[in-house]
């Protein structure tokens, strides 16, 4: 009770009192319960420090007879207002016995509104090769409808300019049973033949999950995943003998805590 009471003395000590004077609580109560007043202030008004690990895609992947592991996974520390990201997603294929891709960013979020962050920092391509190093910057959180948008501009260590768009939407047929539309758009600026990609929109992929959430914090899902190659992208493809599209069933789990 003294502390809710030092609580209450705090708050009208800085709303009424002026600056000179905003401090005058500590003349009437102990410095231990003060303390412990302006620490659950602090908390009570975000000032916490809060995590979150997320694997939103951990799946088996058909890819049409060469089959796939692929991961999509994300985290972060920080407050209200700050935080630091990483996010790691990449492919590795188990007839080849190889990577095909996998990439890791550390960012710096910022809220700027409710529901988004900006974000700034690295990102590295392990794989394929070349390994490349970018510059990152975009934005991620809540759209319009609810719909869970991460958009983010690359510049490579050789100036190239590339852009990444992930959207997803969840419709929820019963409390745990859920189905998740999701789209990604990658683009690019320049051409970029060592690595087959090239200008304009290089790649599309469109997806279907349905998950049922034995908890909220573990789920495991079954869909489809439809990737095709686009414009010059495509071009290069056909040059290397691959396949501009395939379609893959998944399975999987999604997970966070």
């Amino acid at each position: 009770m003294r502390t809710a009471g030092s609580i209450i003395a705090l708050l009208l000590a800085t709303a009424v009192l002026p600056a000179h004077a905003q401090n005058a609580a500590d003349s009437y109560y102990d410095p231990a319960e003060m303390a412990a007043a302006r620490k659950a202030l602090h908390e009570g008004m975000g000032g916490q420090t809060l995590y979150l690990i997320e694997g939103d895609r951990l799946e088996y992947r058909t890819n049409e007879g060469n089959p796939a592991m692929l991961w999509d996974a994300q985290g972060w520390v920080g407050d209200d207002m700050n935080k630091a990201w990483f996010k790691t997603e990449g492919e590795y294929l188990f007839d080849d016995h190889s990577f095909e891709e996998a990439e890791v960013q550390a960012l710096y979020g910022r809220t700027i509104s409710t529901y988004f962050d900006l974000q700034a920092g690295i990102r590295h391509d392990f794989r394929p090769d070349p390994s490349r190093t970018f510059g990152v910057i975009g934005v991620q959180g809540l759209a319009p409808y609810w719909f869970e948008l991460d958009a983010a501009a690359f510049v490579s260590e050789d100036g190239d300019v590339s852009a990444r768009i992930e959207a997803e939407y969840e419709l929820p047929i019963t409390q745990r049973l859920i189905l998740q539309p999701r789209t990604e758009l990658n683009l690019a600026v320049q051409d970029v033949p060592e690595l087959g990609i090239g200008s304009g929109l290089s790649t599309v992929d469109l997806g279907l999950r349905l998950r049922y959430e034995i908890v909220r914090e573990f789920a495991p899902y079954v869909g489809v995943s439809w990737n095709r190659a686009v414009g010059e992208t495509a071009d290069f493809a056909r040059q290397d003998g691959e396949d501009v599209s395939s379609v893959s069933f998944v399975a999987g789990v999604r997970f966070w805590y």
